[in-house]
């Protein structure tokens, strides 16, 4: 396999995109990795295409097209492929083969990304980089960062093409975004499998538990709700328990921390964890920049606070002006008849 070089000389070769749709959907994961395959290509100057495995409805497909998606492969497999990582993969490296051997297989860095990269890796004869947070074109290489101990680090590694390389991105960095750039594809779809048996492996998946919000990473919340030193230690107790009404997390600023409501692991922030909830609640927060750089990548940001001047009710896409000694109770008991939650 060659290094790269300009389209009039020699074309690059494309780049495969493995696209989940966990129950027949395409979820946030699936679109953002398409549209960093889209950017990706775009970079590469080099076509692009999807595998996935078969068993999805027709919309979920059509779904793809606005980011470029024309041509999707979709892999045969047996009915419990959902719970064998390692058949997964061999699919997966043989289907890649069968499309060309593409020089770069593309996935999110999600539970289902994390495990088959490595096997994809070895199946593949690969070179391997997870948790790709940007990357750029320099000459015949692909510059590819990742960051490291928690963000602490950045690492930077080359890549000219002399193998196949798999790489996962960062959730964090996907946008699921339709940009203006991307031209809608008509959709054409093949059928690929295997010749021969392919054997499942090893291991297999017993059973699904779905993640408890109450000790979740609140880096990988869905859901926070976050308490500030507007909060007395009676006001947090009742943030605890709108939390566990709620199955949310929660969260809490350093002074929360100072005040020993709460441990480190729950503290939002830069100079704690950087989190991207798809909602987040601050009750009782002002929004040190600190702070506000630790959740600026939210999904959408609700705040309450008893002085409106606070920092973050700008940065907030909706904020009210209360006492949280009057509210919270008034929450509590709204959320706990709502919810059924015991008293």
């Amino acid at each position: 396999m060659s290094a790269w070089h300009p389209r009039e000389t020699n074309p690059p070769s494309s780049i495969l995109v493995f696209v989940d749709l966990p129950d027949g959907e395409l979820d946030d994961a699936g679109k953002g990795i398409l549209s960093e395959a889209s950017r990706l290509a775009k970079t590469l100057q080099c076509d692009w295409s999807v595998l996935c495995f078969a068993g999805a409805a027709t919309e979920a497909l059509e779904a793809m097209t606005p980011y470029g998606a024309g041509r999707i492969t979709l892999i045969e497999g047996p009915a419990d492929l959902a719970d064998a990582p390692e058949l997964q993969a061999r699919l997966l490296a043989r289907a890649a083969a069968a499309a060309g051997a593409a020089d770069v297989l593309l996935l999110p860095h999600n539970d289902l990304g994390g495990t088959l990269a490595p096997m994809l890796a070895a199946e593949m004869q690969a070179a391997l980089v997870t948790e790709a947070i940007a990357y750029a074109r320099e000459g015949v290489e692909l510059l590819v960062t990742r960051q490291l101990l928690g963000g602490q680090v950045a690492e930077t590694k080359g890549w000219a093409g002399n193998c196949p390389l798999v790489m996962t991105v960062n959730p964090k960095t996907l946008s699921a975004v339709v940009l203006p750039s991307m031209q809608r594809a008509s959709l054409q779809l093949d059928r690929w499998q295997p010749a021969e048996p392919v054997a499942p492996g090893t291991t297999r998946v017993l059973e699904r538990i779905p993640p408890d919000p109450q000790t979740v990473d609140v880096a990988e919340a869905e859901m926070i709700i976050s308490a500030g030193l507007g909060c007395n230690e009676a006001s947090f107790r009742q943030v605890e328990e709108l939390t566990r009404l709620l199955n949310a997390s929660l969260g809490a600023t350093r002074p929360v921390y100072d005040l020993g409501y709460t441990g480190f692991e729950r503290m939002v922030g830069q100079t704690g964890k950087t989190v991207a909830p798809r909602f987040y609640l601050a009750l009782g927060i002002s929004g040190s920049m600190h702070h506000l750089g630790g959740i600026k990548d939210s999904k959408r940001i609700v705040s309450v606070n008893i002085d409106s001047k606070v920092p973050i009710f700008p940065n907030s896409d909706e904020a009210f002006v209360a006492d949280l000694r009057e509210v919270l109770p008034l929450l509590v008991e709204r959320v706990r008849a709502a919810t059924g939650g015991a008293a």
